[in-house]
């Protein structure tokens, strides 16, 4: 049986814990789930099904770090404005815990990129051994709509042969590497197992940040325009023109028209299907427009930030900036 912490009671964590497509419903994985704003929801509606999957719920990662885990699963938003990784599983990484037990292997389910780079450092400096971490995209539409709603929908089945999770191992500083080695290969098939047995389908990949730079560009195409123009989805697409005689193009000289066609069109369509992939109709509500309705801090930082898109960026710290104004004085 592994022993199981997961760190983030939201939409993913309630997912990864109470549906049908769960870890605690893997029969190989026992449960302990930290839910800190909501532990009274989730312990009061929740707690006889958790305790009959051999599960349990605590408030905080300190009341949490009584034994060891093999695997520390991550599902709290990345923003590091507010908290970093580290200081969330602090715990885990006192001289208490650590004079005790060895260090987990950590999944990190956050969105962006280089959301790894601050728990990587904080566990070196343990001396322990080179830090176990795995790197994930997850592609799944879901809200938490209230302390105790978890909202889902269909954004998966629009994805053309893709599952929803993406697992590879972090490999500091490492560009180059493309493949696997046996003991990073036992070790995602080890962590694999566990959530293929609970339901969910995975993909195991030797290289993961090709994965989460084409997660990470599907999230900023729609979920900053979604949030910075206040709409879902949806709202950035138009219909097709009710008449085939309908101008709607811009004109084109005759020469230019036919590359296009034959060369940019077909390129933009490719990279559609392949980075963004999604289907106009969907009504799925990007997280990051959902905290802005919310007044909540975004992931601006990791989404955004990190791959320097500037007007994008300037645009949505406006809001962000906001967020975190009022919240600093409450």
């Amino acid at each position: 049986m592994k022993e199981v912490l997961l760190v983030g009671f939201g939409a993913v964590g309630a997912l990864c814990t109470l549906t049908s497509k769960s870890l605690s419903r893997s029969g190989i994985a026992r449960v302990t789930a930290v839910a800190r704003s909501n532990y009274g929801i989730v312990r009061g509606k929740y707690s006889l099904c958790l305790t009959t999957r051999r599960s349990r719920v605590c408030n905080t990662v300190a009341s949490a770090a009584d034994q060891a885990y093999d695997y520390v699963v991550v599902t709290t938003k990345a923003v590091p404005e507010l908290r970093l990784t580290p200081e969330i599983l602090s715990p885990l990484l006192s001289p208490e815990y650590t004079n005790k037990f060895a260090q987990p292997t950590y999944l990190l389910l956050q969105n962006g990129l280089n959301v790894e780079k601050d728990l990587y450092n904080a566990i070196r400096k343990l001396n322990q051994g080179k830090p176990s971490i795995v790197c994930a995209a997850l592609y799944v539409g879901t809200n938490l709509a209230a302390p105790n709603v978890v909202v889902t929908n269909d954004l998966v089945n629009h994805f053309s042969q893709r599952e929803s999770l993406f697992l590879g191992i972090y490999r500091h500083e490492d560009h180059t590497t493309s493949a696997n080695s046996a003991d990073e290969t036992a070790l995602l098939q080890d962590l694999g197992s566990i959530f293929q047995r609970g339901g969910s389908a995975i993909t195991i990949v030797p290289e993961i940040q090709r994965v989460k730079f084409a997660k990470n560009f599907w999230n900023l195409s729609f979920a900053t325009f979604a949030t910075l123009t206040g709409y879902t989805v949806p709202s950035l697409f138009r219909s097709p023109p009710a008449s085939k005689d309908e101008q709607c193009n811009p004109y084109l000289y005759p020469i230019t028209a036919e590359l296009v066609q034959q060369h940019s069109i077909p390129a933009i369509k490719t990279t559609m299907k392949e980075l963004l992939n999604r289907d106009p109709d969907n009504s799925h509500v990007p997280s990051m427009l959902l905290d802005a309705r919310r007044s909540q801090p975004m992931e601006v930082e990791v989404i955004v930030g990190e791959v320097h898109i500037d007007m994008l960026y300037a645009l949505l710290l406006v809001k962000q900036n906001q967020i975190l104004g009022r919240m600093m004085a409450q």
